[in-house]
This record gives C-alpha cells, sequence and structure tokens, in this order.
C-alpha cells in the first residue's frame, strides 16, 4: 500500500523555521528523486526544491535558494525540507513528490513525477 504521509506544516511569524517531512511506504525510496512543490492560491505549482535517487544532486529555485534545503534519510524513508528565514510570500500548500524510479536525477516538470503527499499547508504571517 503505497502512501506518502506528510506534516510540519502549521502558522509562523516571519523569520521563524519549519521542518517539512514527507514519510513514505510501499515503494523502493531508494530508487525514486524526490521534489518539493508548493503552489499559492492562483499560482501555478512551482518546484522549489528536488534531490536526487543517490543524493548526490540537489536543486534549489532561485526563490527559497539560501533559506530552504532538502535532505533524504533512506533508513527511516523520509525526506525532509528545513525552511529557514520565512517570508509571507512562502505562503502555500507544500507537496513532496516522487520521481519514477530510474528516471532523470531531478525531473523539472510536475508531470514527471508519479506520486504525490496530500499536501500541507505553510502559513506565514504577523
Amino acid at each position: 500500500q503505497l502512501q506518502l504521509v506528510e506534516s510540519g506544516g502549521g502558522l509562523v511569524q516571519p523569520g521563524g523555521s519549519l521542518r517539512l517531512s514527507c514519510a513514505a511506504s510501499g515503494l523502493t525510496f531508494e530508487d525514486y528523486a524526490i521534489g518539493w512543490f508548493r503552489q499559492a492560491p492562483g499560482k501555478e505549482r512551482e518546484r522549489i526544491s528536488c534531490i536526487s535517487s543517490s543524493g548526490s544532486s540537489t536543486y534549489y529555485a532561485d526563490s527559497v535558494k539560501g533559506r530552504f534545503a532538502i535532505a533524504r534519510d533512506n533508513a527511516k524513508n523520509t525526506v525532509y525540507l528545513q525552511m529557514n528565514s520565512l517570508k509571507p510570500e512562502d505562503t502555500a500548500v507544500y507537496y513532496c513528490a516522487f520521481s519514477g524510479p530510474f528516471g532523470a536525477s531531478c525531473p523539472v516538470g510536475f508531470d514527471e513525477y508519479e506520486y504525490w503527499g496530500q499536501g500541507t499547508q505553510v502559513a506565514v504571517s504577523s
């Protein structure tokens, strides 16, 4: 039974931090590149980070570079997104997404990801 369970979202003040988690089951975790996407109301879904199946390659969108960090723990079948120095414009629903196994290191498009988490809300506001 394949499951991707996200957690860690919530309300935080500007400048604060959150760590999102995405725990996977029912798949071979180490075979997948994993992305983090976000979508704010009225905006397109945005790829903000990705990590390759091996963990050797990472990607960050310019909007989050230097503030966010992606990591994966293969022993726990979990991928994390550490978010620091949060801004109001980071407010969105955040999704983890798993690419097809043995595919590209970090796919660009959302249509290249096979499995998606349920989303977790992040709100950054005073």
